[in-house]
């Protein structure tokens, strides 16, 4: 069993910042103004975690499948590498730096991958994310003359195992609230270009991840917000998270609870949008905000992710399992 983990990708040093955004602009580079905006956020944060979140994911999803494989028996391969691999091999690719996708795609070629899974660690579609890692992975594919089939997880948004684990964690500060019962609980995701959002599809998975951490936790206030607009002259889906924090305010709220349901892993938008800029807002607007801890690679994130590959791999015709 061969699987592609898939993540957002983020610079190491701060030298790479800038190609790091190019990337992002799709090969533009910033200018001066926006790359030094990038730059001070992540003087802000000190440095993102993303990458070795991402890999402790791969090592940890790798053996829990390996623990799996009773379920689908295939005969063990020799492979390099200091560690001693079972059947299950885990892949990392990151859309806009290294180890690219393009890169992790070829280094599984080079295997002799026959056919892979591949999931992102975002749990909500989008024409502006899940798709652009599937055509990342079909270029890269292509180019190479489509050495294995491929197979996407293209969302989670009510995964039973995904949404326990965020109720779990907004269950950690609600204990925290001076009154529960009055608290506002948002749920925020990354925001997209409205032209992308004109289906409501990525909407109304967010809202509906929300509505069930809700549900499940009998909260009476609570709210969907959107973070991590694009510097760019287009509209983006809304309200950001900052102006729901205005209007919370306004509606007399005094205590905030603020979810990342659209970011699993710790990375900068977490940091710096959120447990930055956001409690900035909150601070100068009189309110206190707690945010909850992120899934990164806690087990039960891991079992979420190994039982959306378990179920995307049985998809695969069952005499053609194989390495």
């Amino acid at each position: 069993m061969n699987v592609l983990l898939m993540a957002y990708g983020t610079p190491y040093r701060r030298e790479e910042i800038e190609p790091y955004y190019t990337d992002i602009r799709r090969g533009r580079p910033p200018s001066r103004e926006l790359l030094a905006e990038l730059e001070e956020r992540y003087h802000q944060i000190g440095r993102s975690p993303l990458s070795e979140i991402t890999f402790a994911q791969a090592i940890r999803l790798e053996a829990a499948l390996n623990a799996a494989m009773p379920l689908f028996p295939e005969p063990l391969r020799a492979s390099p590498g200091p560690r001693v691999r079972g059947p299950a091999r885990v892949y990392v690719g990151t859309k806009h730096w290294h180890p690219f996708i393009a890169e992790a795609v070829r280094a599984m070629a080079e295997d002799g991958v026959k056919r892979a899974v591949g999931v992102v660690a975002a749990p909500h579609f989008s024409s502006r994310s899940i798709a652009e890692y599937r055509q990342k992975v079909e270029e890269a594919l292509a180019g190479l003359g489509w050495p294995f089939e491929f197979r996407l997880v293209e969302a989670y948004p009510d995964h039973p195992g995904y949404v326990e684990a965020l109720a779990n964690r907004v269950l950690e500060q609600l204990w925290r609230l001076r009154e529960p019962g009055a608290a506002l609980f948002l749920f925020t995701a990354h925001s997209i270009p409205e032209k992308s959002a004109q289906d409501g599809v990525y909407q109304a998975q967010v809202r509906a991840t929300a509505e069930q951490v809700a549900r499940r936790l009998g909260l009476l206030h609570w709210d969907v917000a959107w973070q991590s607009a694009g510097r760019t002259p287009e509209p983006w889906i809304g309200p950001d998270v900052n102006e729901r924090l205005e209007r919370a305010a306004s509606q007399g709220f005094s205590e905030v609870v603020v979810t990342a349901v659209g970011f699993p892993s710790d990375h900068l938008e977490v940091f710096y949008d959120l447990d930055y800029e956001a409690q900035n807002t909150a601070a100068r607007l009189g309110l206190r905000l707690l945010r909850t801890r992120s899934l990164n690679a806690d087990p039960d994130y891991i079992g979420v992710l190994r039982d959306l590959v378990l179920r995307e791999w049985a998809l695969f015709p069952a005499l053609e399992r194989s390495p």
